[in-house]
C-alpha cells in the first residue's frame, strides 16, 4: 500500500501532522485546536474520528495544545513514552482525561497501530522524554518521518532516518535573525543549544546526509515566526545540500515550507 504525509499545521505556535496509509492513519502531535484540527482533516477528505490514534513527540504546548480535547470528543488512543504522560498529566495543560487512553512507548522498541509499524527514536531537545517518529506500511516498506524539536544531530539520527521515502524536518531558525532577535538571552541559549532547535544550516546539512534516489518529498516544518521566514529556510536548506558532501543538489528534490496557517498538499509515495 502507498504511504501518505500532510501537515496541517507546523510551526512554534503550534504543530499537528497526519500519517497514514490506504487502511490506517495516525496523528504525530495536536498542538492547535481541535477545531483547527478537524478543519484541516476534512480539507483532506477525513474527520478526527477516522484516526486510529495521536503520537506525541513531546510536552510542550504548541504539540499538545489540543490534544485533550481530541481524547475528550473521539476517545482516541495516545501514544508518548512515559516521561511524556507523566509531564502532560503533571502539566495540568490536557483538562480531565481517561488516562487509560494512554500507551506508554519507549524510545526504540517498535510498535504497531493496525498495518503502520511505528518506530520512535530519542532526540535531543529539553523535554522530559521527547521523541520523533518513522511510520511504515506494513506491506510496502515504505517510510515516513516526522523529525523536529532537536537542538543536534547524530550518527545515531542519521542512521534511523536514513531510507525514508518523505518527510517533515525541521528549520526552526535563522541564526543571525535569532542572535539579532528581540529574544531574551536565555531564550536564545536555549535555542541555540543542543537541546533546543536546528537551524536553517543544520536542517540543510543533516538532510543532506539522509538524501537518497527513492525521496519523493520533503517538508520543511517548525518554522519560528519571530526568526525565520519561508523563502530563506527554503534557500538555506537547497543551499546546504547543494554546496555538501553528498551527490545531490538541493533542487533535485521537491522541498517545500510547511506553513503554520494552512493545510499542505497531500504527499503520496
Amino acid at each position: 500500500m502507498s504511504m501518505e504525509l500532510f501537515s496541517i499545521a507546523s510551526g512554534s505556535s503550534g504543530n499537528c501532522i497526519c500519517a497514514g496509509n490506504d487502511r490506517h492513519h495516525v496523528l504525530i502531535d495536536a498542538g492547535i485546536s481541535g477545531k483547527r484540527i478537524e478543519t484541516g482533516m476534512n480539507a483532506m477528505d477525513y474527520t478526527t474520528k477516522d484516526m486510529d490514534g495521536i503520537l506525541v513527540t513531546h510536552e510542550h504546548a504548541d504539540h499538545i495544545a489540543g490534544l485533550g480535547v481530541l481524547m475528550r470528543r473521539y476517545g482516541l488512543p495516545v501514544y508518548a513514552t512515559q516521561g511524556t504522560i507523566d509531564a502532560m498529566l503533571s502539566g495540568g495543560k490536557l483538562g480531565k482525561v481517561d488516562e487509560g487512553l494512554f500507551h506508554p512507548i519507549v524510545a526504540d522498541q517498535k510498535f504497531t497501530i493496525g498495518t503502520l509499524n511505528i518506530h520512535p527514536i530519542h532526540i535531543s531537545h529539553d523535554a522530559a522524554d521527547p521523541v520523533a517518529y518513522i511510520i511504515q506500511d506494513q506491506s510496502s516498506g515504505k517510510k515516513v518521518g516526522v523529525i523536529t524539536d532537536l537542538g543536534t544531530y547524530d550518527d545515531y539520527i542519521i542512521e534511523r532516518i536514513s531510507g525514508l521515502s518523505a518527510l517533515l524536518l525541521e528549520a526552526n531558525h535563522d541564526v543571525n535573525m535569532l542572535q539579532v532577535g528581540p529574544y531574551p538571552y536565555q531564550l536564545k541559549r536555549r535555542i541555540l543549544g543542543e537541546r533546543g532547535h536546528l537551524s536553517n544550516e543544520t536542517s540543510g546539512r543533516l538532510l543532506g546526509k539522509i538524501l537518497n534516489d527513492h525521496v519523493v518529498h520533503i517538508f520543511l516544518g517548525h518554522l519560528s515566526a519571530e526568526n525565520n521566514y519561508g523563502r530563506l529556510a527554503l534557500e538555506t536548506v537547497v543551499s546546504e545540500v547543494s554546496f555538501g558532501d553528498n551527490p545531490y543538489k538541493g533542487t533535485d528534490f521537491n522541498i517545500t515550507i510547511a506553513s503554520r496557517h494552512e493545510v499542505s498538499e497531500r504527499i503520496v509515495v
